[in-house]
Order: structure tokens, then C-alpha cells, then sequence
């Protein structure tokens, strides 16, 4: 059987090294003779495995020891919530910088917990010439006071990418859901990152949260204790029972990502990977993509055919041929590849070479 490339959003496809070593230990994990689904997750094996997957992310993301790494239930969304709920308190502002679907769920959460008053949001895409850009502001020529200025990296929705860190003189919350360890960043400019697991660490249910210590001291708003950001630096994560498979998941992913040379070696195919399948769309008149180059997504590619008569046809095909979950949004339509870290070369060479053959098909 030929090999499947799977480029769903999310969840999305782990490292194939990764999900075969999940199915040998599935039932007898560590020597145990049970899985690690079925063991305390206040088991010293346990314990041990948690204290490793951090050691592994600080040594692949470079995160000071003034932050701390917290694995929280629930996904991108839940953050919307928790980072208002921990940091506004009942007087703080914040702001929100908008760039698609993602951003704009994240002020609306913002806006039904706090209110209005508390909360600024500002459109950074403008169209320019047909193609969608962002434009960040100068946020120190801002007149206001805030908590913090939040931001999503990525929009998996539109394709845009926003590869520039904030000059920012509030504290920089970022939403780096789709983006984590797929290029290197300066942790260090952040107050705090967040990241749901379902892209480029492991599966749904479990989201990754890094906050520096003084962001703990920002009063907050009355909150489920689960939830609360200062009780999981108490209680390591384990407050009450945490999503412990996902874990699991996340720490083997976190070591095959070491073992294949870090976030940079990392960058590196993803820049490879980006580049092959934007120059197709380029260079083909078949296609079309309404992202600036400078804001083109690395991790999600969106793009369109001319004649979208054929969309039918081209997911048909491009499934028999082993190419799957290729379907954009409802939303905006057309195609989307998701090519996140898990996702090999090899995966979006055969894309491309289906959607070459695809085009003289119908041309």
C-alpha cells in the first residue's frame, strides 16, 4: 500500500516514528505490563515522565528559568478564556491584535468575560492588490496602558503567518498553537505562550502554557481552579487528574523532535516544504493564493483553484491518490494543506506532483 499524507488542520498528523512507538507500548508501557493510560498519574513512573517532557521543551525552545511550563486541559480556546481570567482582574485592559478567524474568536472570548471597556482589539490585514498582509502597529505610539497585547502567530483558517515578534512595551501574550517549535523563537519577548497540542505536539485535549513569573503577580478575576494558572505552578500541572495519554504523546514527540536535530533542523524542512508547494501555486496558473509572500503560512497553505467547478474532482482524486483532508475551511473554501512538523518531504513532494498532474488533466 502506498504511504497516506494526511494534511488536516488539526488534530493533525503525529511522526509516524512516534505513533509506532505508542502502538508497541500501548498495553505494556515502561515494563509496567499495563498502559500508560491505565497507571496514577502520581506514579513515580509518571512523575518521571512529566519531569522529563519539561526538561526536553526548555532544551528545545531555550526557555529561561524565570518561566514556567505548565500542561493544562483543554486546547487553544480554553486559553482564550484562562488568559483573561488570570490577568485582567477587574480593572485591566488588554489588547488584541486581529489577523483572521483565530485572533477574532480569542477578543470575542475576551469580550464576553470581561466586558468591553476592558478590552481594545485592532484589524492588522488590510488587501493590498488582491492579497491579504498584515501590518503591525507601532503599539509604543499607543497613548494607553495595558495588561498585556495579545496575538495569534498563525491563522490556520486564512494562511497568514506572522513571523515577526512584538515590539511591545506591555507584555506580549502569544497564541502559538500552530507554530510551536516549527522555527525558533526568543522566548524571553513573551509573557506568556500558549499553544493547544493538536498541530505540533500531540493530540487534542492538552495545550501547553509557558508564563514568566512576574505575569503570576497580575490580579485576576474569579475562576475555576483547574483553570488557574497560579494553582498549576503549585501543584505541577496535577492539581487534579491531567490529560495523561497527551502527555505521554507530547514527551515522545518531544524526543523524536531532539533526536531529528531540534526546532531549527525543524525550520529548516519547514521553509523546504513551504517554499516547493507555494512555488506550484506560483507558477501554475491552475492556482491561485491570496496571501502576500511575506505573510504566506509555513504551516498551512490555503489556496484555490481558478476554476472551483473542479474542487469536487481535485479532493476525489487527490484522497485515491493517498492525499487527504486537503478541504479548506467552511469558511473561506478552496484547499488547505497543513504541513506541520510531523508532516515528511516526501508528503508535499507527491501534493505537488498530483497537483501538476491534476492541472494538464483539466487544462
Amino acid at each position: 500500500m502506498s504511504a497516506i499524507y494526511n494534511f488536516c488542520a488539526g488534530p493533525a498528523m503525529l511522526p509516524q516514528a512516534v505513533m509506532q512507538k505508542a502502538q508497541q507500548e500501548l498495553i505494556d508501557w515502561n515494563g509496567l505490563g499495563v498502559s500508560v493510560m491505565e497507571i496514577s498519574h502520581r506514579s513515580k513512573e509518571f512523575i518521571a515522565l512529566t519531569e522529563q517532557a519539561e526538561v526536553t521543551l526548555r532544551q528545545l525552545m531555550n526557555i529561561p528559568q524565570n518561566y514556567h511550563v505548565l500542561f493544562m486541559h483543554g486546547g487553544g480556546r480554553a486559553q482564550f478564556s484562562n488568559v483573561v481570567n488570570n490577568f485582567l482582574g477587574d480593572n485591566g485592559r488588554a489588547l488584541y491584535l486581529v489577523s483572521g478567524q483565530w485572533s477574532s474568536a480569542a477578543v470575542s472570548e475576551a469580550i464576553k468575560l470581561a466586558g468591553e471597556a476592558q478590552i481594545d482589539s485592532l484589524n492588522i490585514v488590510e488587501n493590498v492588490n488582491g492579497l491579504n498582509q498584515v501590518n503591525l502597529p507601532d503599539l509604543h505610539a499607543i497613548d494607553k496602558d495595558y495588561r498585556y497585547v495579545h496575538y495569534c502567530s498563525n491563522e490556520t483558517v486564512d494562511g497568514i503567518e506572522i513571523f515577526e515578534e512584538l515590539d511591545s512595551p506591555w507584555p506580549v501574550v502569544a497564541d502559538l498553537s500552530s507554530t510551536i517549535m516549527s522555527h525558533e523563537i526568543d522566548v524571553s519577548k513573551y509573557g506568556l505562550i500558549y499553544a493547544g497540542a493538536q498541530k505540533n505536539i500531540g493530540p487534542s485535549g492538552l495545550s501547553i502554557v509557558i508564563v514568566r513569573d512576574d505575569m503570576l503577580k497580575l490580579p485576576s478575576l474569579p475562576q475555576s481552579s483547574v483553570m488557574d494558572y497560579r494553582v498549576a505552578v503549585e501543584h505541577g500541572s496535577m492539581f487534579n487528574t491531567p490529560p495523561t495519554f497527551a502527555w505521554y504523546l507530547a514527551s515522545e514527540v518531544f524526543a523524536w523532535l531532539t533526536a531529528n536535530g531540534g526546532v531549527s533542523a525543524m525550520a529548516d524542512v519547514n521553509q523546504q516544504k513551504a517554499a516547493l508547494l507555494y512555488d506550484c501555486i506560483d507558477s501554475n496558473p491552475f492556482y491561485k493564493n491570496g496571501v502576500a509572500p511575506h505573510n504566506r503560512s509555513r504551516m498551512n497553505v490555503t489556496f484555490q483553484l481558478v476554476n472551483d467547478t473542479l474542487d469536487g474532482e481535485f479532493l476525489k482524486q487527490a484522497e485515491q491518490a493517498g492525499l487527504v483532508a486537503l478541504k479548506g475551511h467552511r469558511i473561506v473554501g478552496g484547499m488547505r494543506a497543513s504541513i506541520y512538523n510531523a508532516m515528511p518531504l516526501a508528503g508535499v513532494q507527491k501534493l505537488v506532483d498530483f497537483m501538476n498532474q491534476f492541472a494538464q488533466q483539466h487544462a
